[in-house]
């Protein structure tokens, strides 16, 4: 299912609206509008899909997803910088918090000012998929496991998370790429710590020796994870209870990306 946390150009498919707006310059000091709104009609959501499975897997695709990670966790008190991931291989970080203390300081707000009001953090510095996201949470998690298909970022929805529900975390765990656990520029397992005792679970994605230029780049610290891609890999192998392994999905990975080269799609 395509949940929309607040999308400018709407798909050509079905998807569930949370009636949520798209994000705004988080140097500005006001980045989200209603994400009370969009959270209360997520919750709805996920008490629904839970219903659907035996346990929900929630990825998600924002721009800029670790710089507003990086704000809302250090508005909410976590040491967080320097340990948030980036898809270029050189990361960023003075830049990320340059770009969250801008925003800070035009909302009057300093490091851990809004450790207590998760809502405010993300109106002001967050991102539209956080409402929409720990929503979902709190709607299904109460019922089923969730798995947080993700990287870094799942650390801002965790810090949510334990805001608002934090008996709900027992029943959370993390499924990402072997990639973001190997970045030695970012901290998943440090920032989750932080939080709760959180399992966090990687699939063993490897593309060093494939045969195409563009999936080696991931084994250069490119991209990392992206939409759930981790979770998803994780979810295929135990649902087939490790039929499914790294040699298969790399097999029909590589038949993918070299068709979508062959139509012009790369």
């Amino acid at each position: 299912f395509a949940v929309s946390a607040g999308l400018k150009v709407k798909p050509q498919a079905p998807f569930i609206e949370l009636g949520g707006k798209p994000g705004i310059d988080i140097r500005t000091g006001r980045a989200v509008k209603n994400p009370e709104e969009v959270h209360r009609k997520a919750i709805i959501v996920g008490e629904n899909l839970a219903k659907t499975s035996d346990y929900l897997v929630i990825g998600e695709s924002i721009p800029g997803g670790t710089t507003t990670c990086l704000g809302l966790m250090y508005v909410m008190g976590y040491n967080v910088e320097g340990k948030v991931s980036s898809s270029m291989s050189e990361n960023p970080h003075n830049l990320k918090i340059k770009i969250v203390k801008e925003g800070l300081k035009k909302s009057g707000m300093s490091f851990g000012d809004l450790r207590d009001d998760p809502f405010k953090a993300i109106s002001l510095i967050g991102d539209p998929m956080m409402p929409a996201f720990s929503g979902l949470i709190l709607g299904a998690a109460r019922k089923k496991p969730v798995l947080l298909a993700g990287g870094t970022q799942m650390t801002s929805i965790l810090a949510i998370v334990k805001k608002l529900r934090p008996e709900l975390l027992e029943n959370i765990a993390i499924g990402t790429t072997s990639w973001i656990l190997k970045d030695r520029t970012s901290d998943l397992k440090g920032l989750v710590n932080q939080i709760a005792d959180i399992p966090i679970i990687a699939a063993n994605l490897d593309f060093s020796n494939s045969k195409y230029q563009g999936l080696r780049t991931y084994d250069l610290g490119v991209v990392k994870e992206g939409v759930g891609a981790g979770g998803v890999a994780v979810a295929s192998m135990l649902k087939l209870k490790r039929k499914i392994t790294w040699n298969r999905l790399s097999e029909e990975i590589e038949k993918n990306y070299k068709r979508l080269i062959e139509v012009g799609e790369i």
